[in-house]
């Protein structure tokens, strides 16, 4: 996926921070409401380009990992002040364990059963006794629906729209594909790319069965976020 690669640079001006605000204090007050214990450390699992955790931050301690070099690069610029750890989600131990932990769109890219347990269970390893983890699929298999959407920001001479397109060519199945297209300018040139990207989709029963076989007490809860709208929050509290 050439977003999390050699185009990792390009990501303030698919996505801005600025965007993030509700959905950070979503995740703060979820964090607030169902842990155990007095949240003040946070592990993030699959950060990105470190949007979300550029308003969590000024309330916690972040520790922030992704698979992707570049995408860390550019959470580092945004989030100096952050610890920031390359890891897959799937594999990661960092010996240690935190009041919370956060895994949010990047738990899409989990495309098994095994891929989205071995997630599971790294969020497992490092939640405290009395902690939460929180999981923010974009979608579940019964909330699904083929969709489109665009965007794109401009700056620092540079400039990105896109055309985002989630379809499943599978029903029923355990995957489903998002194509990009991006326009990419520099001064007059335009540039256009397009990129694939594969999604995991479960139902809420797999996905709660699995929390639970982790060790975890799961729930489910509703949370109204600015994009994609209302969706599944599934919260493990050990």
């Amino acid at each position: 996926m050439r977003l999390y690669d050699d185009l990792a640079s390009w990501w303030p001006l698919l996505s801005a921070p600025a965007d993030y605000v509700e959905e950070a204090a979503v995740y703060a007050g979820l964090f607030e409401d169902h842990a155990l214990r007095p949240v003040r450390t946070v592990l993030e699992l699959g950060c990105g380009g470190g949007n979300t955790a550029s308003h969590l931050k000024a309330r916690y301690q972040m520790t922030l990992t992704d698979l992707s070099p570049g995408m860390l690069a550019v959470s580092s610029r945004l989030n100096p002040e952050c610890e920031h750890r390359l890891g897959d989600m799937r594999s990661l131990r960092l010996d240690r364990r935190f009041d919370a932990v956060l895994t949010h769109d990047a738990v899409m890219y989990m495309t098994t059963p095994a891929d989205l347990r071995a997630a599971i269970d790294t969020a497992y390893a490092h939640v405290d006794k009395g902690g939460v983890a929180l999981f923010v699929p974009d979608c579940v298999r019964s909330t699904f629906v083929p969709t489109t959407s665009h965007g794109g920001h401009d700056g620092g001479g540079r400039a990105l729209r896109y055309l985002s397109w989630s379809w499943d060519p599978d029903p029923g199945g355990h995957v489903f594909i998002t194509d990009f297209a991006y326009l990419l300018r520099q001064g007059t040139d335009v540039e256009v790319i397009h990129d694939r990207h594969e999604m995991g989709l479960f139902s809420r029963e797999e996905w709660l069965d699995m929390l639970d076989d982790a060790g975890f007490d799961p729930i489910v809860v509703q949370a109204d976020l600015t994009d994609p709208g209302p969706v599944d929050v599934f919260i493990g509290r050990r």
